[in-house]
């Protein structure tokens, strides 16, 4: 194999040289492209586009694999927590239980939000959208932590991260109880991380907090299996924002404000709503199955399938488990989940589905779970956030801490040719 992939270009040939990654991905290096050769690349949606190397996350659509510093995601679902493989992403390695009880003492001491912050809530009416009112809390932090982060200091960093892993699920939690309309509450640090959110989210203010370990098992899964995927929308908005040099706060609301999107985080929202309406006509999922299939209708069938995996979404696999279990375990009668059991059943056996290999994704799965556990459907993507903010901070972490340099992607020019001012009076 050739370590130069060749262009040509008005009768002149130009190399550039084929960078390969530790799992065989080839990528043609094309800095020089510009200066070399006038040209530059069009690749709209970057769907073709590297934009940075990493060490992070490794992601193989057509063979549905996905591993977090090379440890496999099944592996990791089963059996470690949240919390270990949020310094896993965060940190390179898996911690010792030294490390890690240190890594969760730090994080109990700074999870105290700032009682300023709760002037802030209340100026949010109760219909405000959750991921509105979590970006706008997020960004509010730097108003309490005002220095920028010195990410050549190791300490500076580790306290900046430890701060908003603590503050981060507080935010999260009083967004569902204003919703809720429940009295705040800042969870108790006797707690493991998963279990203290479940409390702070969920406990009544007139009966004792009850633990339920097969709702808090099957959160924490979820929030491993969002923990980090690759460079996505939201990922790469984080280091755009990150490489201008913005703080890690300022980096992680703008995250958050590219995850509400429906193409992105909003895809189990839309689940939900489907699995609704499918309801609402009746619950007849043969019925929605034959639309799905018939290309002239425009019913289309949310959580099947990715854009990403060809294959199947291994966090899927992990996932329907765990909806099996918690289903079970807390005896929910839900006519929409009947709906989705249906749906699930359907596809699977179906010919058409199996062919093309349109199996339920980890959207389908985890609104499923987070309707069952009580989770409003508009706070689907506020939960998607908390899993993915080790992510977010791993990737911000690591552009930082190897330089890179401030985003500013080029674009081919389409509008008016120059073109001489008219006056007011001659328009």
């Amino acid at each position: 194999m050739s370590d130069k992939a060749s262009l040509t270009y008005g009768g002149k040939t130009y190399e550039f040289p084929v960078v390969e990654g530790t799992e065989n991905e080839l990528a043609i290096d094309i800095k020089a492209l510009r200066s070399a050769t006038g040209l530059i690349t069009l690749d709209p949606g970057f769907k073709n586009t590297g934009s940075c190397e990493s060490a992070i996350t490794f992601l193989d659509g057509e063979k549905g694999i996905l591993r977090y510093r090379g440890y496999a995601i099944e592996e990791l679902a089963e059996k470690a927590d949240f919390l270990e493989v949020a310094y896993l992403l965060i940190f390179g390695e898996l911690p010792n239980a030294q490390q890690l009880e240190k890594f969760h003492s730090d994080i109990k001491a700074e999870s105290h939000v700032d009682e300023e912050m709760k002037k802030i809530l209340d100026g949010f009416p109760k219909s405000a959208h959750p991921m509105g009112v979590l970006s706008s809390l997020t960004s509010a932090l730097i108003a309490f932590n005002p220095s920028s982060v010195n990410v050549s200091s190791e300490q500076a960093m580790y306290h900046a991260i430890v701060r908003l892993l603590a503050k981060f699920p507080v935010l999260v939690a009083w967004t569902l109880r204003k919703k809720m309309g429940l009295p705040l509450d800042y969870g108790d640090d006797s707690l493991g991380y998963v279990e203290n959110i479940h409390k702070m989210m969920f406990k009544k203010p007139n009966r004792e907090y009850t633990k339920n370990p097969v709702a808090i098992e099957a959160l924490d899964k979820l929030l491993i299996l969002h923990a980090d995927h690759e460079q996505n929308c939201s990922t790469s908005t984080v280091r755009m924002v990150g490489s201008s040099h913005a703080g890690l706060f300022a980096s992680i609301s703008a995250g958050i404000s590219a995850l509400w999107g429906p193409l992105h985080g909003g895809a189990n929202m839309a689940v939900l709503d489907m699995l609704e309406a499918i309801s609402a006509d009746g619950g007849d999922t043969k019925k929605y199955m034959a639309k799905a299939k018939d290309k002239d209708d425009p019913f289309r069938l949310m959580g099947f399938g990715h854009r990403v995996y060809k294959n199947f979404d291994p966090r899927a696999k992990i996932i329907k488990k765990a909806a099996d279990e918690v289903l079970s375990s807390l005896g929910v009668e839900d006519p929409i989940l009947e709906v989705a059991r249906g749906l699930e059943r359907e596809a699977l056996e179906d010919p058409y589905f199996v062919e093309r290999k349109l199996y339920p994704n980890v959207d389908f799965y985890s609104g499923i779970i987070y309707r069952a556990l009580g989770i409003p459907v508009d706070m689907f993507t506020v939960m998607f956030a908390l899993g993915r903010l080790p992510g977010w901070i791993a990737q911000y972490r690591e552009m930082r801490l190897n330089g890179e340099p401030i985003g500013r992607p080029r674009q081919v020019y389409v509008g008016a040719n120059h073109r001489p001012f008219k006056a007011l009076s001659a328009r």
